[in-house]
C-alpha cells in the first residue's frame, strides 16, 4: 500500500483532537446525497476517532492517502483540482466559517508559483485544509455547550474521508461542502439568510443614523420625528417596509412607517406596538455586521444538535421564548404547533442547553419542589409565616413518605437537612399547572403548564426557576400522545380538569431540543433576531475566531 509522504507524517504524529461534536442529520427536510451513496470499495477502512463523532484531522489524512494510493492528488497531472479545492475553502464563508482557518490564501500563493511538478507537502496541506473544513461543517469548529441525553438510534456517521475520497475519484468536488452540512431545512434557510444580510452590510447607504427621540421618550403615529426619512431607509433596507410604501412627507412617523416599526418589532422580540421607543430604536441602530455575525453562530449551533431520526419533535429557542412541535415524517408535512414559552431567569436561573426525550405525561401534577427553592426561599418564609405551607398548599413529606406537620418541632430542621422534603398539591394553585411533561435528565428540566397565565404576555420571559412554561399545554399534550381515539381533545382536557393525578407513558419517547440561536429564519424566510438574553454570543464569537482547528495549527 502507498505510503503517506514522509513529511506528512510529522505532522499526522503531531494532532490532537479533543472536541466531542455531535453530526446533524435531517429533520424530515430534503436529504442531500447520501454519505455512502456511492461509497468505493476502497474507502471501507474503520473511522478512527479522538472523541465520539468527531474524526482526527491527522489520521484522517493518512486513511485519504492510503486509501487513494497516491502522494498527488491536487497537483497532478494538472493543477485543476488544486484550483477547486481552493474554490472549496474560500466557500467556508457561506457556512459562516472564515477561509483563513484553512489557509486558504497562503495555499493560493503557493499553488501558483509552483512548477507543474509539483510538491508533496503542499499537496498533504491542501487535502488538511479541505478534510478540516469538512469535519468543521459538519461537526462544528467549536465544542458543544448542551448536554444530550437522547438514545435509541444509531444514525449513519459522516466520515470526511470516505466523503472526499467517492468526490475525488467521481470528479464532483463542487458538492462536497452541500454533502457534510447538516441536513436540517433550518440550515440551508439561515445560509440564504446569511448571504443576503453580507450583501446588505455592504450597502453605504444603511438608514442611520436615525434621529433622537423627543423628550416623551416615544414616537407614535401621526407625531412630528425629524428621523422619518433616514427610518424609512432603513426599514426599506431591512425589508419590513415596501420601497415606495410609505406616503408620509418625511417629517412625520406616518401609519405607513408605524406598520413597518410594527413588523420589525414582531421580528426582533419587542412588544409590537407600533410605537418607536428606546428598545425599538436600539433594535434598529443594531450594525448589520453584527447581525451577520448572529447568522454565522446559529449555523455553528445547528451543527451541534445531534441526529435525530424522522418523527415527532419539540423545539424550544429559549432567547426568541417560542417553542415549536412538528413531525418531520409526516407527508405531506404537518404545520407545526406554536406557542408562547416563559423560560429560565437570566439573572440566576437560566435554562440549560438540553436535548432530551419526553417519555410521560402527567396531568394534574403535583410540583416536587426542588431543595435549592426549600433552602432559599420556602424555609425563610415558613420561618416568618408558619401558616405560608397551608395557604399554598404545600406538604411537607418524609423519606418513608409520611406526611409532616409544618408545626412540628423537627419539621423545619428535616427540610435543612434533606430528611424532608416539600410538595405541593393539584389544582389551580399548583405552578405547574394542569400539565407536565417528563423527560428524564441530570438536571430535572421539563416543560409545564402555569397558573401564571398573565406572564405569556411580556415580551421578554426569562422568568422561571430553570424549566419551560408552555402556552398551549392541552395542544402540546395531544400532540405527543398522538392517539386521537384513547387521547381526543376532549379527553385530555378533561384529565387536565380531574381531581387526581394521571401519568400517562407516551408510546413513542420524542426529542426534546432546548435550543439556544438569536438569529433565525422561519419558513416563510423571514429573519427572526433575538436578545442574546444569557450572553453566550460574546463567548462564541471569541471561539469561532480562535486559532485553526485541530491538524492547522
Amino acid at each position: 500500500m502507498p505510503k503517506l509522504p514522509s513529511v506528512v507524517c510529522g505532522v499526522v504524529c503531531s494532532v490532537v483532537c479533543g472536541f466531542l461534536l455531535l453530526a446533524v442529520t435531517a429533520a424530515g427536510g430534503a436529504q442531500s446525497p447520501g454519505v455512502h451513496a456511492s461509497r468505493p470499495a476502497a474507502c471501507i477502512a474503520p473511522v478512527p476517532q479522538t472523541a465520539p463523532g468527531r474524526p482526527s484531522i491527522g489520521v484522517s489524512l493518512r486513511r485519504l492517502y492510503d486509501t487513494l494510493g497516491s502522494e498527488a492528488l491536487w497537483l497532478r497531472p494538472e493543477r485543476r483540482r488544486a484550483d477547486q479545492a481552493l474554490v472549496l475553502l474560500r466557500g467556508a464563508r457561506d457556512h459562516g466559517l472564515s477561509p483563513d482557518h484553512y489557509r486558504v490564501d497562503e495555499l493560493a500563493q503557493r499553488v501558483y508559483r509552483l512548477p507543474a511538478s509539483g510538491d508533496a507537502l503542499l499537496d498533504a496541506d491542501l487535502s488538511r485544509s479541505v478534510l478540516q473544513m469538512l469535519t468543521d461543517i459538519h461537526f462544528g469548529r467549536t465544542a458543544p455547550d448542551h448536554v444530550t441525553t437522547v438514545s435509541g438510534w444509531a444514525p449513519v456517521p459522516y466520515d470526511p474521508v470516505d466523503a472526499l475520497c467517492g468526490a475525488l475519484r467521481e470528479d464532483r468536488l463542487a458538492g462536497l461542502t452541500q454533502q457534510a452540512q447538516p441536513r436540517i431545512p433550518l440550515y440551508q434557510r439561515v445560509k440564504l439568510t446569511l448571504a443576503q444580510y453580507r450583501d446588505l452590510a455592504a450597502r453605504p447607504r444603511q438608514g442611520l443614523p436615525l434621529g433622537p427621540l423627543p423628550a416623551s421618550g416615544a414616537v407614535v403615529a401621526g407625531d412630528r420625528y425629524q428621523g422619518a426619512a433616514m427610518l424609512r431607509q432603513r426599514l426599506v433596507l431591512l425589508g419590513d417596509l415596501a420601497a415606495g410604501g410609505d406616503s408620509g412627507d418625511g417629517q412625520h412617523y406616518s401609519i405607513e412607517l408605524a406598520n413597518a416599526v410594527r413588523r420589525f418589532q414582531a421580528r426582533h422580540g419587542l412588544a409590537d406596538d407600533g410605537e418607536l421607543g428606546p428598545a425599538t430604536m436600539a433594535a434598529l441602530a443594531v450594525p448589520l455586521a453584527h447581525r451577520v455575525r448572529q447568522l454565522e453562530l446559529t449555523l455553528e449551533r445547528l451543527r451541534w444538535v445531534p441526529a435525530l431520526p424522522p418523527g415527532k419533535m419539540v423545539v424550544v429557542n429559549l432567547p426568541a421564548f417560542r417553542l415549536w412541535a412538528f413531525d418531520t415524517a409526516a407527508q405531506p408535512a404537518s404545520a407545526a404547533l406554536e406557542m408562547r414559552v416563559i423560560v429560565g431567569n437570566a439573572a440566576g436561573t437560566p435554562t440549560p442547553l438540553l436535548v432530551a426525550q419526553m417519555r410521560q405525561v402527567q396531568f394534574q401534577p403535583y410540583w416536587n419542589v426542588p431543595a435549592s427553592i426549600v433552602r432559599k426561599e420556602i424555609l425563610p418564609k415558613l420561618a416568618r409565616d408558619p401558616a405560608y405551607l397551608a395557604r399554598q398548599h404545600m406538604e411537607i413529606i418524609a423519606r418513608d413518605g409520611t406526611l409532616l406537620a409544618a408545626d412540628q418541632s423537627d419539621a423545619a430542621a428535616a427540610l435543612g437537612s434533606g430528611r424532608a422534603r416539600i410538595r405541593q398539591t393539584p389544582g389551580p394553585h399548583n405552578v405547574l399547572g394542569a400539565v407536565k411533561f417528563n423527560l428524564p435528565n441530570s438536571m430535572n428540566i421539563y416543560l409545564h403548564a402555569t397558573s401564571a397565565r398573565e406572564l405569556f404576555a411580556r415580551a421578554r420571559r426569562d422568568l422561571s426557576h430553570g424549566c419551560i412554561r408552555v402556552e398551549q399545554p392541552a395542544e402540546l399534550a395531544e400532540f405527543v400522545l398522538d392517539d386521537p381515539i384513547q387521547w381526543s381533545t376532549e379527553r385530555v382536557r378533561s384529565a387536565m380538569l380531574a381531581g387526581s393525578s394521571q401519568t400517562v407513558g407516551l408510546k413513542t419517547p420524542v426529542p426534546v431540543v432546548l435550543f439556544y440561536a438569536t438569529a433565525v429564519t422561519d419558513r416563510q424566510g423571514r429573519v427572526l433576531f433575538a436578545a442574546d438574553i444569557y450572553r453566550r454570543d460574546a463567548k462564541m464569537i471569541a471561539a469561532m475566531a480562535g486559532s485553526p482547528g485541530p491538524g492547522l495549527r
